[in-house]
């Protein structure tokens, strides 16, 4: 066990893409935690399947290496301001955080973001500007930005005084002076000791321990993580457990984990400033205390931003329900939600009792509520979702409304476009700067109504040019009726197999989403109409045969490709009366049903 003056925590934060993951691979390599013959994937802290797939990080990691005598306990944090609530949690176990900053791009929206949320609680950061190596960095500029934004955001003096260094993750070195020997990661684990403060608390005092994270063992069930702040926590030690509602409870803890790389390892005991992984309070949720029974202490709940956005999960009614899914019922549903809420507080799932029928699920933004869905089907659960709907609040009597920051990049050829279709979105525009190399930058303030169904237009009409992030930036008030989408949609008549020749047949009238031999049903959603009124079509009909053999009777047809929707671009494409329905192999739009409940209500 490692005094706490030999111990140092720290969160890396980074904008998306910034290069987290492949600093803290670096560091993982040169710390000498893997064997030699030992496999490494690249961006290994990225385990779970969909961070693999969407390259971002998810869910905020621990890992931990050695460097001479001090222990550096290192947290992998989210980029992606919908996933903010991993980041508010992890900021109370460390001491300091390493703000990743591209050389060549500078701070960037979601820069601000992580960055605003650790000086607000009296962190000071250490400034690693990355990618150094590339050929267009200006690692100068960058730093006299990146001390603008600490300014900008309000950090105090010692925060402004932060220390830097250089670095490239990607080939694994560090410079305190970009003129220096680039050699390996030794500078930047130097900075981290003589930079981060040392634990606070005392091995002497009784145990007490906030709990951050939960994990789950298949042997053990579930597991508290946080660090430790005061004393130490041995092996089949009583403790005392405090609830959400401040009920306290005597457990007794059957096992400790620490971290080393990438591996849990099983220890005896564990002292103030350890990440600690506790097994035996089988009730723990994020935000609870644990301490000793001799010194009972009631630590402060943990304090998340509110949810924006929310969505309905009902059960699939679909013709289809059941083909692909193994858990189709509502009791099902309402189970895997409430595992959900369990572990993880930044979502708010509400069971209504007077509308069992349907149960609402609140996050940050679409795509946080995409994860979830996807997670779902993943494993095996069908159900329907409807549209997003923002999430009002009253204030003073006022009905308001989030309001998103909205930062967009665009070929100035662009730039026309885009400030017109946000402007007609209610969006205000804040700044406009166009560089040397004709790109433009736009800022905004735009309700999250606005933004909604806007991304796939957006990619669209710059050509896959454009770069389009967006940050939560307060509640206002409502700022009026927002146009929806502009085009009808094509509407299957009855059920089938969509033919070639029916397609083919309808391309004239819009642009398809379902392509030859797909099943379809009545009230599928199987293309867009180039008008803005629903139309009524039938894909599955097919060529009358004759015994005709002319020449030119057979032509071939040629079909233009159908648009594939992923989960997210579903989400934003569907209107306030359709739906998605999701299954394990598929993802349906359809006209919404009334359910029973709804028909005796009307």
């Amino acid at each position: 066990m490692y005094k706490p003056e030999k111990i140092r925590n720290v969160a890396i934060i980074a904008h998306i893409d910034h290069g987290k993951t492949t600093m803290l691979d670096s560091l993982l390599k040169q710390s000498k935690v893997f064997r030699d013959n030992q496999h490494i994937p690249d961006r290994v802290m990225d385990s779970y399947d969909q961070e693999k797939e969407r390259g971002i990080t998810i869910f905020a990691k621990h890992t931990s290496i050695h460097y001479e005598d001090y222990k550096i306990n290192i947290i992998d944090t989210p980029g992606h301001a919908d996933f903010s609530g991993e980041v508010e949690r992890i900021l109370g176990m460390v001491n300091s955080v390493l703000l990743l900053v591209d050389a060549q791009d500078g701070p960037m929206p979601q820069t601000r973001f992580v960055l605003s949320k650790s000086l607000k609680m009296g962190l000071k950061p250490i400034v690693v500007l990355n990618k150094i190596d590339r050929p267009h960095a200006d690692p100068d500029r960058v730093l006299d930005e990146t001390f603008d934004l600490f300014a900008e955001l309000g950090a105090n003096d010692e925060q402004l005084d932060f220390s830097y260094c250089y670095a490239s993750g990607l080939s694994g070195f560090a410079v305190k002076h970009p003129d220096d020997a680039r050699g390996d990661m030794t500078p930047l684990l130097e900075l981290i000791i003589s930079a981060v403060d040392a634990p606070s608390g005392n091995l002497e005092n009784p145990f007490l321990m906030h709990v951050a994270t939960i994990s789950y063992d298949d042997y053990v069930g579930r597991q508290a993580c946080g660090r430790i702040l005061e004393g130490i926590v041995k092996k089949g030690q009583q403790v005392i457990h405090i609830d959400e509602s401040g009920n306290q409870n005597k457990m007794t803890i059957t096992r400790i984990e620490g971290h080393l790389g990438l591996d849990k390892v099983e220890v005896n005991e564990a002292g103030v400033g350890d990440i600690a992984i506790l097994s035996g309070i089988p009730e723990v949720i994020i935000g609870d205390t644990l301490c000793d029974p001799s010194k009972i202490v009631r630590l402060p709940r943990i304090r998340l931003d509110e949810p924006t956005v929310s969505v309905d999960f009902t059960v699939n009614n679909s013709p289809f329900v059941g083909r692909d899914g193994k858990h189709v019922t509502m009791n099902k549903i309402k189970a895997r939600l409430e595992k959900e809420k369990r572990s993880n507080i930044s979502l708010r799932i509400e069971f209504n009792d007077d509308e069992q029928d349907k149960i609402t699920v609140a996050g940050r933004g679409e795509l946080h509520l995409a994860v979830l869905m996807e997670a779902m089907r993943r494993e095996n659960y069908e159900f329907s979702v409807s549209k997003p709907k923002v999430i009002l609040k009253m204030v003073d009597g006022v009905k308001n409304e989030p309001i998103e920051r909205v930062n967009v990049e665009v070929p100035e050829e662009y730039s026309g476009m885009v400030i017109e279709e946000l402007s007609k979105r209610k969006g205000e525009l804040q700044h406009l700067h166009t560089d040397e190399h004709g790109i433009t930058s736009l800022e905004f303030l735009i309700p999250t109504r606005g933004l909604m169904g806007y991304r796939n237009n957006f990619l669209t009409a710059t050509r896959g040019l454009g770069i389009l992030t967006s940050l939560f930036e307060n509640f206002s008030p409502w700022k009026g009726d927002i146009p929806g989408r502009p085009r009808g949609v094509l509407l299957s008549i009855c059920l089938g197999k969509a033919s070639g020749y029916s397609l083919f047949n309808l391309q004239d009238r819009g642009v398809m989403f379902v392509g030859p031999g797909e099943d379809v049903y009545e009230g599928m959603v199987v293309g867009e109409n180039t008008r803005d009124n629903d139309l009524i079509v039938n894909v599955i009909k097919g060529k009358q045969l004759t015994n005709v053999r002319a020449s030119g009777t057979d032509e071939n047809i040629v079909l233009t490709p159908h648009r594939k929707f992923t989960l997210e671009q579903a989400i934003d494409y569907i209107a306030d009366d359709e739906i998605i329905e999701i299954t394990p192999t598929a993802i349906r739009m359809r006209k919404r049903f009334l359910t029973e409940n709804e028909r005796k209500r009307k």
